[in-house]
Protein backbone atom coordinates (compact mmCIF):
# COMPACT_ATOMS: atom_id res chain seq x y z
CA UNK A 1 0.00 0.00 0.00
CA UNK A 2 1.93 3.03 -1.31
CA UNK A 3 -0.87 5.54 -1.88
CA UNK A 4 -0.88 8.48 0.51
CA UNK A 5 -3.75 8.07 2.92
CA UNK A 6 -5.16 10.00 5.84
CA UNK A 7 -6.59 7.54 8.35
CA UNK A 8 -9.50 8.00 10.68
CA UNK A 9 -8.83 5.60 13.57
CA UNK A 10 -11.54 3.60 15.34
CA UNK A 11 -14.00 0.73 15.12
CA UNK A 12 -16.89 2.90 13.86
CA UNK A 13 -19.74 0.62 14.91
CA UNK A 14 -22.95 2.18 13.61
CA UNK A 15 -21.13 5.02 11.81
CA UNK A 16 -23.00 7.47 14.03
CA UNK A 17 -22.80 11.27 14.21
CA UNK A 18 -19.73 11.13 16.44
CA UNK A 19 -17.95 9.00 13.87
CA UNK A 20 -19.25 11.36 11.20
CA UNK A 21 -17.33 14.25 12.77
CA UNK A 22 -14.15 12.14 12.64
CA UNK A 23 -14.71 11.01 9.08
CA UNK A 24 -15.51 14.54 7.90
CA UNK A 25 -12.29 15.81 9.50
CA UNK A 26 -10.44 12.96 7.79
CA UNK A 27 -11.87 13.82 4.37
CA UNK A 28 -11.06 17.51 4.77
CA UNK A 29 -7.49 16.82 5.87
CA UNK A 30 -7.05 14.38 2.99
CA UNK A 31 -8.25 17.00 0.51
CA UNK A 32 -5.83 19.51 1.99
CA UNK A 33 -2.92 17.06 1.64
CA UNK A 34 -3.91 15.65 -1.75
CA UNK A 35 -4.34 12.22 -0.18
CA UNK A 36 -7.03 9.55 0.00
CA UNK A 37 -9.46 9.59 2.94
CA UNK A 38 -9.52 6.18 4.62
CA UNK A 39 -10.64 4.54 7.84
CA UNK A 40 -8.47 2.11 9.76
CA UNK A 41 -10.51 -0.42 11.72
CA UNK A 42 -10.46 -4.00 12.97
CA UNK A 43 -12.09 -7.28 11.93
CA UNK A 44 -13.55 -7.86 15.41
CA UNK A 45 -14.47 -5.52 18.23
CA UNK A 46 -11.36 -5.06 20.43
CA UNK A 47 -13.39 -5.80 23.57
CA UNK A 48 -13.67 -9.43 22.44
CA UNK A 49 -10.02 -9.86 23.42
CA UNK A 50 -9.45 -6.99 25.82
CA UNK A 51 -12.32 -7.80 28.19
CA UNK A 52 -13.38 -11.19 26.83
CA UNK A 53 -16.85 -9.99 25.86
CA UNK A 54 -17.62 -8.07 22.70
CA UNK A 55 -20.81 -6.01 22.47
CA UNK A 56 -23.51 -6.98 20.01
CA UNK A 57 -22.71 -4.88 16.96
CA UNK A 58 -24.93 -2.34 15.24
CA UNK A 59 -23.88 -3.33 11.74
CA UNK A 60 -21.58 -5.44 9.61
CA UNK A 61 -18.20 -4.39 8.26
CA UNK A 62 -19.82 -4.18 4.82
CA UNK A 63 -22.43 -1.71 6.04
CA UNK A 64 -19.82 0.30 7.95
CA UNK A 65 -17.70 0.71 4.82
CA UNK A 66 -20.73 1.60 2.68
CA UNK A 67 -22.03 4.20 5.15
CA UNK A 68 -18.60 5.79 5.47
CA UNK A 69 -18.36 6.19 1.72
CA UNK A 70 -21.93 7.27 1.00
CA UNK A 71 -22.34 9.67 3.93
CA UNK A 72 -18.85 11.04 4.47
CA UNK A 73 -16.82 10.42 1.32
CA UNK A 74 -14.32 8.04 2.91
CA UNK A 75 -13.21 5.90 0.00
CA UNK A 76 -11.40 3.04 1.71
CA UNK A 77 -11.56 1.02 4.90
CA UNK A 78 -8.41 -0.81 5.94
CA UNK A 79 -9.36 -3.66 8.26
CA UNK A 80 -6.68 -5.09 10.53
CA UNK A 81 -6.94 -8.45 12.23
CA UNK A 82 -7.29 -7.73 15.94
CA UNK A 83 -5.42 -10.62 17.52
CA UNK A 84 -3.38 -10.98 20.70
CA UNK A 85 -0.20 -9.83 18.95
CA UNK A 86 -1.81 -6.59 17.83
CA UNK A 87 -3.47 -6.09 21.21
CA UNK A 88 -0.08 -6.34 22.94
CA UNK A 89 1.76 -4.09 20.50
CA UNK A 90 3.16 -1.00 22.32
CA UNK A 91 1.47 2.13 21.09
CA UNK A 92 4.80 3.59 19.93
CA UNK A 93 5.38 0.56 17.68
CA UNK A 94 1.87 0.76 16.27
CA UNK A 95 2.41 4.45 15.57
CA UNK A 96 5.57 3.59 13.63
CA UNK A 97 3.67 0.95 11.66
CA UNK A 98 1.07 3.51 10.65
CA UNK A 99 3.85 5.47 8.99
CA UNK A 100 6.09 2.75 7.56
CA UNK A 101 3.67 -0.08 6.77
CA UNK A 102 0.51 1.87 5.94
CA UNK A 103 2.09 5.11 4.68
CA UNK A 104 -0.14 7.39 6.72
CA UNK A 105 -0.08 10.97 5.46
CA UNK A 106 -2.16 12.13 8.43
CA UNK A 107 -4.19 10.77 11.32
CA UNK A 108 -7.57 11.63 12.83
CA UNK A 109 -9.01 10.27 16.08
CA UNK A 110 -11.51 11.12 18.79
CA UNK A 111 -10.43 12.65 22.08
CA UNK A 112 -11.23 9.41 23.94
CA UNK A 113 -9.23 7.22 21.52
CA UNK A 114 -7.06 4.56 23.19
CA UNK A 115 -4.68 2.19 21.44
CA UNK A 116 -1.68 -0.04 21.95
CA UNK A 117 -0.83 -2.45 24.75
CA UNK A 118 -3.22 -2.03 27.70
CA UNK A 119 -4.66 1.05 26.03
CA UNK A 120 -1.66 3.11 27.06
CA UNK A 121 -1.75 5.16 23.87
CA UNK A 122 -4.06 8.16 24.10
CA UNK A 123 -5.19 10.87 21.72
CA UNK A 124 -2.88 13.33 23.47
CA UNK A 125 0.13 11.03 23.09
CA UNK A 126 -0.72 10.40 19.45
CA UNK A 127 -0.92 14.14 18.85
CA UNK A 128 2.49 14.64 20.48
CA UNK A 129 4.08 11.80 18.50
CA UNK A 130 2.69 13.20 15.25
CA UNK A 131 3.98 16.68 16.05
CA UNK A 132 7.45 15.26 16.72
CA UNK A 133 7.70 13.80 13.19
CA UNK A 134 5.69 16.46 11.36
CA UNK A 135 2.71 14.21 10.65
CA UNK A 136 -0.63 16.08 10.50
CA UNK A 137 -3.01 14.99 13.25
CA UNK A 138 -6.53 16.07 14.16
CA UNK A 139 -8.17 15.16 17.49
CA UNK A 140 -11.94 15.56 17.30
CA UNK A 141 -13.84 16.43 20.50
CA UNK A 142 -16.79 14.33 21.65
CA UNK A 143 -20.06 15.03 19.89
CA UNK A 144 -23.24 15.68 21.86
CA UNK A 145 -26.88 15.68 20.80
CA UNK A 146 -29.87 16.58 22.94
CA UNK A 147 -27.57 16.82 25.96
CA UNK A 148 -26.18 13.29 25.48
CA UNK A 149 -22.78 12.11 24.26
CA UNK A 150 -23.14 10.31 20.95
CA UNK A 151 -21.74 6.79 21.32
CA UNK A 152 -22.28 3.29 19.97
CA UNK A 153 -22.98 2.09 23.52
CA UNK A 154 -25.79 4.59 23.98
CA UNK A 155 -27.31 3.79 20.57
CA UNK A 156 -27.25 0.06 21.31
CA UNK A 157 -29.21 0.71 24.49
CA UNK A 158 -31.74 2.86 22.64
CA UNK A 159 -32.35 0.07 20.15
CA UNK A 160 -32.68 -2.53 22.91
CA UNK A 161 -35.24 -0.26 24.57
CA UNK A 162 -37.22 0.06 21.35
CA UNK A 163 -36.38 3.75 20.83
CA UNK A 164 -35.66 3.38 17.13
CA UNK A 165 -36.40 6.95 16.06
CA UNK A 166 -34.15 8.43 18.76
CA UNK A 167 -31.43 5.93 17.83
CA UNK A 168 -31.71 7.02 14.20
CA UNK A 169 -31.25 10.66 15.22
CA UNK A 170 -28.02 9.77 17.01
CA UNK A 171 -26.89 7.62 14.10
CA UNK A 172 -27.62 10.42 11.65
CA UNK A 173 -29.17 7.85 9.30
CA UNK A 174 -31.60 4.93 9.55
CA UNK A 175 -30.45 1.78 11.32
CA UNK A 176 -29.61 -0.63 8.48
CA UNK A 177 -29.13 -4.27 7.68
CA UNK A 178 -27.68 -5.49 4.40
CA UNK A 179 -27.84 -9.15 3.49
CA UNK A 180 -28.54 -11.77 0.87
CA UNK A 181 -32.13 -12.92 0.47
CA UNK A 182 -32.47 -16.56 1.53
CA UNK A 183 -35.11 -19.21 0.94
CA UNK A 184 -37.86 -19.16 3.56
CA UNK A 185 -40.93 -21.31 4.17
CA UNK A 186 -42.82 -19.26 1.54
CA UNK A 187 -45.75 -18.78 3.90
CA UNK A 188 -45.94 -15.14 2.87
CA UNK A 189 -46.82 -16.14 -0.66
CA UNK A 190 -49.85 -18.07 0.56
CA UNK A 191 -50.97 -14.94 2.45
CA UNK A 192 -50.47 -12.66 -0.55
CA UNK A 193 -47.53 -10.98 1.17
CA UNK A 194 -44.34 -12.58 -0.21
CA UNK A 195 -41.34 -11.65 1.91
CA UNK A 196 -37.62 -11.29 1.37
CA UNK A 197 -35.96 -13.19 4.20
CA UNK A 198 -32.60 -12.27 5.71
CA UNK A 199 -30.65 -14.17 8.34
CA UNK A 200 -29.32 -11.91 11.09
CA UNK A 201 -25.51 -12.16 10.90
CA UNK A 202 -23.84 -13.60 13.97
CA UNK A 203 -22.77 -10.96 16.46
CA UNK A 204 -25.28 -8.30 15.38
CA UNK A 205 -27.70 -6.72 17.81
CA UNK A 206 -31.26 -7.99 17.16
CA UNK A 207 -33.97 -5.35 17.28
CA UNK A 208 -36.91 -5.91 19.64
CA UNK A 209 -39.25 -8.41 18.03
CA UNK A 210 -41.99 -6.71 16.07
CA UNK A 211 -43.08 -5.13 12.81
CA UNK A 212 -41.21 -2.14 11.41
CA UNK A 213 -41.89 0.35 8.66
CA UNK A 214 -38.84 0.24 6.40
CA UNK A 215 -37.30 1.31 3.14
CA UNK A 216 -35.62 -1.48 1.19
CA UNK A 217 -32.95 -0.89 -1.42
CA UNK A 218 -32.78 -3.53 -4.17
CA UNK A 219 -30.95 -3.72 -7.45
CA UNK A 220 -34.09 -2.53 -9.24
CA UNK A 221 -35.19 0.29 -6.94
CA UNK A 222 -36.27 1.43 -3.48
CA UNK A 223 -39.50 0.20 -1.90
CA UNK A 224 -41.47 0.74 1.27
CA UNK A 225 -41.73 -2.45 3.30
CA UNK A 226 -43.37 -4.02 6.32
CA UNK A 227 -40.58 -5.92 8.05
CA UNK A 228 -41.04 -8.49 10.78
CA UNK A 229 -38.17 -9.17 13.15
CA UNK A 230 -38.80 -12.25 15.26
CA UNK A 231 -39.69 -15.92 15.21
CA UNK A 232 -43.21 -15.85 13.65
CA UNK A 233 -45.10 -17.46 16.57
CA UNK A 234 -48.44 -17.54 14.72
CA UNK A 235 -47.03 -20.14 12.32
CA UNK A 236 -44.98 -21.92 15.01
CA UNK A 237 -41.67 -20.44 13.95
CA UNK A 238 -38.63 -20.75 16.18
CA UNK A 239 -35.64 -19.30 14.30
CA UNK A 240 -34.96 -15.56 14.38
CA UNK A 241 -35.50 -14.04 10.94
CA UNK A 242 -35.85 -10.63 9.35
CA UNK A 243 -38.68 -10.76 6.78
CA UNK A 244 -39.46 -7.75 4.61
CA UNK A 245 -42.65 -7.53 2.55
CA UNK A 246 -41.82 -5.01 -0.16
CA UNK A 247 -44.94 -3.05 -1.03
CA UNK A 248 -45.58 -2.59 -4.76
CA UNK A 249 -42.77 -5.00 -5.68
CA UNK A 250 -43.19 -7.96 -8.00
CA UNK A 251 -40.28 -10.25 -8.72
CA UNK A 252 -37.80 -12.71 -7.33
CA UNK A 253 -35.08 -11.53 -4.94
CA UNK A 254 -33.60 -14.90 -3.95
CA UNK A 255 -29.81 -14.73 -3.87
CA UNK A 256 -29.81 -10.97 -4.31
CA UNK A 257 -28.43 -8.48 -1.83
CA UNK A 258 -30.78 -5.92 -0.32
CA UNK A 259 -30.43 -3.19 2.30
CA UNK A 260 -33.21 -2.67 4.84
CA UNK A 261 -33.51 0.75 6.52
CA UNK A 262 -35.54 0.64 9.73
CA UNK A 263 -37.59 3.83 10.06
CA UNK A 264 -40.56 3.24 12.38
CA UNK A 265 -41.60 0.67 14.97
CA UNK A 266 -45.23 -0.28 14.36
CA UNK A 267 -46.10 -3.01 16.85
CA UNK A 268 -44.63 -5.89 18.87
CA UNK A 269 -44.64 -9.39 17.40
CA UNK A 270 -47.91 -11.09 18.33
CA UNK A 271 -49.13 -14.67 18.24
CA UNK A 272 -52.49 -14.36 16.52
CA UNK A 273 -55.31 -16.85 16.99
CA UNK A 274 -55.32 -17.66 13.28
CA UNK A 275 -53.41 -17.06 10.07
CA UNK A 276 -56.42 -15.05 8.86
CA UNK A 277 -56.04 -12.60 11.74
CA UNK A 278 -52.34 -12.31 10.95
CA UNK A 279 -53.13 -11.57 7.30
CA UNK A 280 -55.60 -8.83 8.30
CA UNK A 281 -53.02 -7.24 10.61
CA UNK A 282 -50.31 -7.31 7.95
CA UNK A 283 -52.57 -5.45 5.53
CA UNK A 284 -53.34 -2.92 8.27
CA UNK A 285 -49.60 -2.44 8.84
CA UNK A 286 -49.09 -1.86 5.12
CA UNK A 287 -51.69 0.92 5.17
CA UNK A 288 -49.97 2.48 8.19
CA UNK A 289 -46.63 2.40 6.43
CA UNK A 290 -47.98 4.07 3.30
CA UNK A 291 -49.58 6.77 5.45
CA UNK A 292 -46.56 7.42 7.66
CA UNK A 293 -43.57 6.77 5.43
CA UNK A 294 -45.15 8.01 2.24
CA UNK A 295 -44.73 11.48 3.72
CA UNK A 296 -41.00 11.14 4.41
Amino acid sequence: MNEKQVFALGFFDGVHLGHGALLTACRLLAQELGACAAALSFDTHPDALVSGKAPALLNTAQDRARLMKELYGVEQMLTLRFDRALMQTPWQVFFQQLQTRYHAAGLVCGQDFRFGDRGQGTAALLEQACAAVGLPCVVVPEQRLEGQTVSSTYIRQLLRDGELERANRFLGHPHVLTGTVIQGRQLGRTLGTPTANLALPEGLLPLPFGVYGCRVHTGSGIYLAATNVGTRPTVNGHRLTVEAWLLDFAGDLYGQQITVEFLRFLRPEIKFASVGELQTEIQKNARQIREILGKI
